[in-house]
């Protein structure tokens, strides 16, 4: 893997954003005013869009890896929605010296996620680029009554979990050359899995917000979820799923920058009772994670039944309070 730093920070970018104006439309249903996975326009009293965009330089030197497991990001937004993907659009940045076999087989990556998806993949756009660059525009469709926003998690509900973390703090260990195949094959195998079939199954029960865990952490995402619901978030550092070999990476210093970014930015709202490579755990960026998902205890636990039959390691990982003197507890 050859990992760079690829999203900017999020005190960069609230800065930035926070200079933009701002659209109203009774139809938009979600928009820049939260920190929402995705637009969501409401076209009829049963019918809502969920529009989406991501991508970013190569997390793999396996070019067909590396479009699925971009697929599997963009794509990952909608379910976050509680939303189905219906029309994709590639988004690719190439460069002229390279071979265009390496471009085809990046597009034939993400073309095989966005049909596992049961969605369609009608066309795109391309530039020459210095680096390769790599996603997709998603289209969803979602009822209005029935979308998952992240926000409106209640004092008692438990925080479930569907992906284990460290894909960053792997692909840092990856980029130093001492990953072992073993682990780097299942943290392939974790960011390609389409956050679908958790979504799906989380759908049969009670959900009050959701949210996907991608380049701001755990910490960034539960956060968001914490500010907009106005409620304490308590992450159980014993409980997080974890990847084989982040232990042993993070104890030797193999953080990548975006988490010390990710700190840099959280630290005033948060309280962490933990230290060591679990609290780098927390804010460590990842790519294609799984969903975050607020719940009441009886459907957490109905939901952590359904999601037994998965293969990736899934978990409650805390629960939600009224608002304490800070957002984000670890403990």
């Amino acid at each position: 893997m050859c990992i760079r730093d690829r999203k900017i920070g999020p005190g960069t970018l609230a800065q930035v954003l926070g200079k933009l104006p701002k659209f109203q439309d009774p139809m938009l249903l979600v928009g820049t005013e939260t920190s929402d996975d995705a637009a969501v326009y409401k076209i009829s009293e049963e019918l809502a869009v969920i529009q989406t965009v991501d991508f970013f330089t190569p997390v793999t030197d396996d070019p067909y890896l590396f479009g699925q497991i971009a697929a599997a990001n963009a794509l990952s937004d909608v379910y976050a929605m509680g939303g189905e993907p219906k029309l994709a659009l590639n988004l690719a940045a190439f460069p002229n010296c390279l071979d265009t076999e390496i471009l085809g087989e990046i597009l034939k990556g993400g073309a095989d996620k966005v049909m596992e998806a049961g969605a369609v993949l009608a066309g795109g756009h391309t530039i020459s680029d210095n680096e390769p660059k790599y996603g997709l525009c998603v289209t969803g469709f979602v009822h209005p009554k029935k979308m998952w926003k992240n926000c409106g998690a209640e004092p008692g509900d438990l925080l479930v979990l569907t992906k284990p973390l460290g894909s960053g703090i792997l692909s840092t260990a990856e980029k130093g050359g001492i990953i072992r195949e073993a682990e780097h094959l299942e943290a392939a195998k974790t960011m390609t899995t389409l956050n679908k079939y958790a979504a799906e199954l989380a759908k049969e029960f009670l959900v009050h917000c959701c949210t996907d865990i991608t380049g701001f952490g755990l910490a960034g995402h539960a956060m968001e979820m914490a500010k907009g619901s106005k409620k304490t978030l308590v992450i159980y550092g014993e409980k997080l799923p974890v990847l084989s070999g982040v232990r042993e990476y993070a104890e030797m210093g193999l953080i990548p920058a975006g988490a010390y970014r990710n700190r840099e930015f959280l630290e005033k709202d948060m309280e962490s009772r933990v230290s060591g490579w679990r609290e780098d755990l927390f804010f460590d960026p990842q790519t294609s994670g799984g969903l975050l998902l607020a719940m009441p205890p009886e459907d957490a636990a109905g939901l952590m039944n359904r999601l037994s039959g998965l293969e990736l390691p899934c978990a409650v990982v805390g629960e939600v309070t009224e608002k304490k003197e800070k957002f984000l507890i670890f403990v």
